[in-house]
């Protein structure tokens, strides 16, 4: 699961920094997904060490009657612009020093390779799957890290346009294992009346909305 909708009135690229809540929206899509979950068969929740996610997952676990297992491998993805705002025209960008940061699409120049984030994504999912082996697990992580390991997972290059990413705030991607294969993938947008359009998976960027400050 992405977490929901995080309180940032400045527009800042949070990443992986601390202080950064989920907004009052934000904490009704967490709870429309715990609710949209309630009578599933979980047995282990588990979230990012980062708040937005942790306070995603509460309803959830709450639901279940379960502790939240912190991971550190669902965390966001390193990012060099993180603390800044970011755009074309605006923001990081605009300083000439930044610009050899976005150089190299493929590894990618600006931040944690994509390659290292199917590493550990797939190492969270694995230790997920064995502790709740026969039931199901929630994963609550980040934007980028879930498109990436889902783009390895269905064999599709791992570079990408971000505009692109089919995982909206407060989605699901679900991976079904059979035995210790992943034999589908899945998704849904539980909370999808509560994201403001412009922020819906494959949504064209309107102006001034455009912006993706964290994950």
């Amino acid at each position: 699961m992405r977490h929901g909708e995080v309180e940032n009135p400045d527009g800042i690229l949070y990443g992986r920094l601390a202080g950064y809540h989920l907004s009052e929206l934000g904490r009704r899509m967490a709870d429309r997904v715990g609710e949209h979950l309630a009578s599933r068969d979980i047995t282990h929740v588990v979230a990012s060490p980062l708040e937005r996610a942790q306070e995603t997952a509460e309803p959830i676990a709450k639901a279940h009657g379960l502790d939240i297992v912190t991971d550190e491998r669902l965390i966001e993805a390193e990012n060099v612009f993180q603390g800044k705002t970011f755009g074309i025209g605006d923001g990081a960008l605009r300083r000439p020093g930044n610009w050899r940061h976005v150089v190299n699409p493929f590894r990618p120049s600006w931040g944690e390779p994509y390659v290292d984030q199917v590493i550990r994504m797939m190492g969270a999912l694995n230790a997920a799957k064995d502790a709740a082996r026969g039931h199901e697990a929630v994963l609550v992580s980040h934007q980028l890290p879930i498109w990436i390991v889902r783009s390895y997972v269905e064999k599709r290059r791992l570079w990408h346009d971000p505009r692109r990413r089919q995982c909206t705030l407060a989605s699901l991607t679900t991976f079904t294992y059979q035995g210790d294969r992943i034999v589908s993938v899945g998704y849904s947008e539980p909370a999808r009346d509560l994201v403001p359009a412009h922020l819906l998976a494959g949504a064209k960027p309107a102006k001034g909305k455009g912006k993706a400050y964290g994950a």
